[in-house]
């Protein structure tokens, strides 16, 4: 392996632009700097600024990875000849290798919040510089806004600079004008660009084999220089390293991982140079920040796992989807940056055309919470009016404005932060996390529950998929409980700890010993910011219950009830439902929260929400901890199973039921009110509500609106309930009611001088001038209307007139065969016009039938 070779600064194409970048920061605040990849913006800029004194303060470069801000901080030390932590430095969670004398820092988005929240002037900082800010992060967009306001408001002198190679450029200038735009065009060679003839079918050949074999054919084809493999997440890369080790044709590579995942010494060594051949497979890390020399081949799956948040269901889900047409180009650009290059898209190329042109913004996509409470702490009231770039969905900020009430960190009422809020805000992870550990603090266990909480912020501790015979080694070794799954990853951690950290044995028990160490480390960061909050971080009380307690307060709107003990599925707080997942060792108990809840892609598409990393919960918990959110409710309901009204006793967490039980008989008056609205709503039907009926309200209806004088009252739906309840009044199943005569309720609703009118000016029946009688028809909106055969209609003429002589009736006159012949309402025109020849053809047909 050999080291990475320094570029001359006048070598990079970003330096076309300096002299603009210069005469624009002097005379504006703000620039917005558009370069492609490769370009060199994200080492050279901060350069230029500290070389041509451009700040007096701190240039701080902000990036949506952490691995890009430590290897670009890495490199410019580099660069500069300095000691990373000293004039360059980083700093991202859990991680800070800068010092009072750094000049240039790079950091990672939610950083740069922080610091702007504990000192809103950000006395310290003379230049922001975001980079790669087409991904859209969240912490990037809040950021972006919160600088402008304290520009705006305290520091005129604080330049603002926004860096990317492929931007919505009128979006983004819109936003920060007045602002200077500055563009570099590069020196990119050219990439040429080859699709797939037809959409692969994935179920039939899954991503890593689609790779090896497209890569095994166009290798031939391209025999120099260094390949760069796109794929969606760790697991897909591993299954594609192990499927390359096995092609003749890659053996005298080097096959190199990188994720973020991944230590920092594997991390480099999959950007370093070698003498032979490289092949880098990688997640959308080396899609923009970090520069991979030497690239002539990209082979881009066109996947990546995207977070998302489900505001409806208030669950996270990480699927894998299509990446977008600037991702796609971001991805062929880095095959072009020291020489021409190919990149292969394994997709089609009409599928290409069919996608987004940009990835939806974080801000649209994800859990708002800790944002939402970040700014609250900062001051921010209304999140309407907070300067968004592109304001959020207003349902997910309504859900993450409720996770925090359900915390304790806003006030219901008045949605101001409260003071447990505020405590919340000192760690640096998601504010359910913080609420375990202040819950840790009074219950003595905060080192365990700081532990558990450094365990779900990075990857799996326990490695998947490693046969039962690994399994059983672990459980022998480690064990597990049923009480809580993060029993067994406390216990999987500490045994790491105690073979410190040793691979070899970590896998023998199948646990990821980096993981471990890693989650070690992100403990004892937790705990020094406990300590430094003055919290208790010396007792270590590893009581389950107490430690099962302090989960239940950081995700008390997780908490789940197993529908039927025989089976997996939970329904859970705020009308959600999933499955606990088939790994978790809590079965035992009926109630349970989950520190996880998110959408999984299944086969055929199909999409599967799993509730993980469970722990049990009691009853008596949710009494002394939530007392204001339970509530014991006396519920009468249609049991739809028995066809009976009945009493179930509740016992309701929020929206979730989590106790049921029938109890005692409903009053009179419940079940009839109960038993009308089935019958309102059409889940139950009466056989007794007829033909009959419906002409009877019909009546009532055409009526009012023919003759409005009269003051006939028009039937409406709440009436209709009104009638049913009478109806039911007494009855406490739907046998009692299913064949009782409604008629009479219907009749006794209508008061007599109204139905005396019906009778008079709506009849049921009329008689025609010769004598016979005829039903009439009525429906709303449309004319009375009788239907007579010819025969029985002879004698009558002129038209025939109801409600007092106002409202013509539709006359349907049918043959013998009961057929409509005509429809009319003049009968003398009838007999005038059209009877000769409707006769002259009929009468042939029936003979037997009179024909005047």
């Amino acid at each position: 392996m050999r080291s990475n070779d320094i570029f001359r600064a006048g070598d990079l194409p970003i330096y076309e632009i300096e002299r603009n970048l210069i005469t624009g920061l002097k005379t504006n605040r703000r620039l917005v700097i558009q370069a492609p990849t490769g370009s060199g913006k994200s080492t050279q800029v901060p350069q230029m600024l500290l070389g041509h004194d451009l700040t007096s303060g701190q240039i701080v470069v902000l990036q949506p990875r952490r691995i890009a801000a430590r290897m670009l901080a890495s490199r410019v030390s580099q660069e500069m000849g300095v000691r990373l932590g000293g004039k360059v430095g980083y700093q991202i969670r859990f991680e800070d290798r800068s010092s009072i004398d750094t000049r240039i820092k790079y950091i990672t988005e939610g950083i740069l919040l922080r610091q702007m929240l504990s000192d809103p002037e950000i006395p310290t900082v003379g230049a922001i510089v975001f980079d790669e800010f087409h991904e859209r992060h969240i912490y990037g967009d809040v950021s972006l806004g919160r600088a402008m306001q304290i520009q705006n408001a305290i520091r005129p002198d604080l330049k603002i600079i926004v860096m990317s190679a492929t931007l919505d450029s009128e979006l983004l200038t819109n936003y920060l004008t007045p602002c200077e735009t500055i563009a570099s065009k590069g020196r990119m060679f050219p990439v040429t660009v080859e699709y797939l003839d037809k959409a692969p079918d994935e179920r039939k050949t899954p991503v890593w084999d689609l790779t090896v074999r497209e890569l095994e054919r166009i290798l031939p084809v391209i025999p120099t220089g260094d390949i760069l493999i796109f794929m969606p997440g760790a697991y897909e890369i591993g299954r594609t390293i192990q499927a390359l080790l096995y092609s003749p044709l890659t053996k005298h590579c080097e096959i190199l991982p990188l994720h973020g995942e991944l230590p920092p010494a594997q991390q480099d060594a999959a950007v370093a140079r070698y003498d032979k051949r490289k092949i880098v497979v990688s997640t959308n890390v080396a899609e923009t920040s970090l520069t991979i020399d030497g690239i002539s081949l990209v082979v881009d799956s066109g996947l990546a796992r995207i977070a998302r948040f489900d505001p409806n269901r208030g669950i996270n889900t990480l699927l894998i989807e299509k990446i977008s047409r600037a991702s796609a180009d971001q991805r062929t650009g880095r095959a072009g940056r020291t020489a021409p290059g190919h990149c292969l898209r394994l997709w089609s190329e009409m599928d290409h055309r069919s996608r987004p042109e940009r990835e939806t913004p974080e801000i649209k996509r994800i859990d708002l919470a800790e944002i939402v409470l970040t700014l609250k702490a900062s001051g921010v009231t209304d999140m309407e009016v907070f300067p968004w770039i592109e304001p959020p969905d207003p349902l997910t900020l309504a859900r993450a404005q409720t996770l925090l009430v359900d915390l304790g960190a806003i006030d219901r009422d008045v949605g101001a932060i409260t003071q447990l809020g505020r405590r919340l805000i000192a760690f640096p992870v998601h504010p359910r996390y913080s609420r375990m550990l202040l819950a840790a603090h009074e219950n003595g266990c905060i080192p365990t529950v700081a532990l558990i909480a450094a365990l779900t912020q990075e990857r799996n501790l326990l490695l998947s998929r490693q046969g039962d015979h690994i399994e059983e080694e672990r459980e022998r070794k480690i064990g597990d409980s049923d009480e809580s799954d993060f029993v067994a990853l406390v216990r999987a951690c500490q045994y790491a700890q105690s073979r410190d950290y040793s691979v070899e044995a970590c896998s023998q028990v199948g646990v990821h010993a980096s993981a471990a160490r890693q989650a070690g480390r992100l403990r004892d960061f937790l705990l020094s910011i406990a300590r430094s909050e003055g919290l208790n971080v010396q007792t270590d009380n590893t009581d389950t219950d107490l430690i099962a307690r302090c989960i239940l307060a950081g995700f008390s709107d997780h908490l789940a009830s197993r529908v039927n003990m025989g089976h997996l599925r939970c329904e859970l707080v705020h009308k959600r439902r999933g499955d606990l997942a088939k790994s978790s060792t809590v079965r035992s108990s009926r109630l349970l929260v989950a520190c996880e809840i998110r959408e999984i892609g299944g086969r055929k598409g199909e999409a599967n929400v799993l509730l993980s990393l469970a722990t049990a919960v009691r009853m008596e918990w949710l009494e002394q901890m939530f007392p204001e959110d339970l509530k014991r409710i006396r519920e009468p309901f249609f049991d739809s199973a028995i066809n009976r009204v009945v009493v179930e006793q509740r016992i309701v967490f929020r929206d979730l039921a989590i106790e049921r039980k029938q109890s005692g008989a409903p009053t009179e008056e419940e079940a009839a009110v109960i038993l009308a609205e089935e019958l309102r709503s059409g889940r139950l039907a009466l056989g007794t509500w007829d033909h009959s009926v419906e002409q009877w309200l019909a009546r009532i209806g055409c009526l009012a609106a023919w003759l409005p004088e009269l003051g006939i009252p028009v039937f409406t739906n709440d009436d209709k309930f009104v009638v049913l309840r009478k109806f039911c009044f007494g009855a406490f199943g739907y046998k009692d009611i299913k064949s009782k005569p409604v008629m009479p309720s219907l009749r006794a609703w209508l008061p007599a001088q109204y139905q005396a009118l019906l009778a008079r000016h709506a009849p049921e029946r009329i008689t025609l001038t010769n004598g016979r009688e005829a039903r009439v028809s009525y429906a709303i909106g449309a004319p009375p209307s009788i239907s007579l055969p010819i025969q029985s209609l002879y004698g009558v003429n002129g038209t025939i007139k109801i409600a007092m002589n106002k409202v013509p009736v539709l006359i349907h006159i049918l043959a013998p065969n009961q057929r409509p012949v005509q429809i009319t309402q003049d009968m003398t025109g009838f007999w005038r016009d059209h009877y000769p020849a409707i006769k002259k053809e009929y009468q042939r047909k029936y003979p037997r039938h009179e024909w005047r």
